[in-house]
């Protein structure tokens, strides 16, 4: 038989004791981003009247948040990572929470930067003052997690080699190397947040960016 133990959203294996588990359904996903090639796109020159915000939520309503902006066709990104926890009667609970918590990226323009106002979920707006650097932070975040790699949420950076996975489902992504528990690990970030999530490198194929 089969133990599993839990590290954020991490699900780790041992196979030395024995333990029955039965996972609780996952709720349906929600979107995360809207529309769905929202960051396809060409961030709009800096004098347009399509800007991104910074939206920090009220405690834990980044999930209505992105319910009312996607009902009223706004605009958004805010990432969602499965997260699996196990109650204390050995259950597996599932469900999707914000990567970033408090934290959704609206595009629009003012008009609709007011109605995400109105909903009463968000506390402050905050300028975002590089939109490209943003939008690739975001693309890479969002692959990161589309490529099922096992990766832990970081609440800060650190500096390091900054590199870029040369082949695999991960291509092109770029990080810093950091080591955690004598593993080498690549951190992807949001610049914009201070934050991001880290994956092991053991098998990735990387190369020095200068």
């Amino acid at each position: 038989m089969r133990a599993y133990a839990f590290r954020e959203n991490e699900l780790i294996i041992n196979n030395s004791s024995p333990l029955n588990l039965t996972a609780m359904p996952i709720l349906p996903r929600e979107p995360d981003v809207y529309p769905l090639d929202l960051l396809d796109h060409p961030t709009p020159a800096v004098d347009s009247v399509t800007k991104w915000w910074g939206l920090y939520t009220l405690s834990r309503r980044e999930k209505e948040l992105m319910r009312r902006l996607h009902h009223e066709e706004i605009a958004f990104c805010a990432p969602l990572i499965l997260r699996r926890k196990r109650s204390s009667t050995g259950r597996v609970r599932q469900s999707y929470i914000p990567l970033f918590a408090s934290y959704v990226f609206l595009f629009g323009d003012n008009e609709q930067r007011v109605r995400a106002l109105q909903t009463n979920c968000v506390s402050s707006v905050l300028p975002i003052s590089d939109a490209d650097q943003l939008v690739n932070d975001l693309r890479q975040i969002r692959r990161l997690i589309e490529s099922k790699a096992p990766f832990t949420p970081e609440a800060r950076l650190e500096t390091g080699e900054r590199v870029r996975i040369r082949s695999g489902p991960m291509m092109d992504i770029e990080g810093i190397v950091i080591q955690r528990r004598g593993q080498s690990r690549l951190l992807v970030a949001v610049e914009f947040l201070q934050q991001g999530a880290s994956v092991l490198l053991d098998d990735c194929d990387v190369e020095p960016l200068d």
